[in-house]
């Protein structure tokens, strides 16, 4: 049985989602305030919903504790968003946004989609790229010919990010923000270190490169 936290200040809303998602199967907790919500944190949802504004800690602010302990699936809840609500709470640690007023049902099948896509991550352990590289995400290692290429963390995180999006193109700005972090002070030139030290690092084992340069944009996985 799946674990829902909701997460708002009104509490008609919150016994409407609790009936909804009681009678579909979902176990759910329910806390009114953020000191409420950290507390039930450590239950480890399978998903959040998450109300941006509420009184004492705002819902940006509670996200960014929450990530904190959980990497779930956190759906926030507004009765307006701009653009820039959205991004702020993208850097948060949201994962997408429900307009209040909203359909129950819509709500629904965006919780079911959000929760087979997390499931499907989870199950991914690891991908087979050709019939000689293998990279395994649960216990982040790269294997080819069945032999481990050791790399250093950031490296990996590296592969991670370019290897699950195929042929998509990141430009080093977008690699440092996903792999150091919005948060991190630094210089997204690290890249090109850190990409010439998997090549080299490929190379060594025999491996053919698979990150190709797009010159004066970025960075992509080769597909197979």
């Amino acid at each position: 049985m799946k674990k829902i936290l909701i997460i708002d200040d009104e509490a008609d809303l919150r016994k409407l989602l609790t009936d909804y998602f009681e009678i579909n199967g979902y176990f759910v907790m329910t806390a009114k305030n953020g000191n409420e919500a950290l507390r039930q944190i450590e239950n480890q949802p399978d998903l959040v919903l998450l109300d941006i504004n509420m009184p004492e800690l705002n819902g940006l602010e509670l996200c960014r504790k929450i990530r904190h302990f959980v990497s779930c699936p956190i759906l926030f809840l507004t009765a307006r968003v701009e653009d820039a609500d959205k991004i702020s709470g993208f850097q948060a640690g949201g994962d997408d946004y429900i307009l209040k007023p909203f359909s129950i049902h819509e709500l629904g099948a965006r919780v079911e989609a959000h929760l087979r896509r997390e499931m499907r991550s989870q199950n991914k352990t690891s991908i087979k790229f050709s019939e000689d590289l293998v990279i395994d995400y649960s216990a982040r290692a790269l294997y080819f010919h069945d032999v481990q290429i050791s790399l250093a963390k950031k490296e990996f995180d590296i592969i991670e990010l370019l290897s699950t999006h195929p042929g998509m193109v990141f430009d080093k700005e977008h690699i440092y923000e996903k792999v150091w972090g919005l948060d991190d002070e630094g210089d997204s030139t690290v890249i090109a270190e850190h990409i010439r030290r998997i090549r080299f690092k490929l190379k060594e084992h025999g491996c053919e490169n698979r990150i190709e340069t797009v010159w004066g944009v970025g960075y992509k996985w080769r597909k197979s």
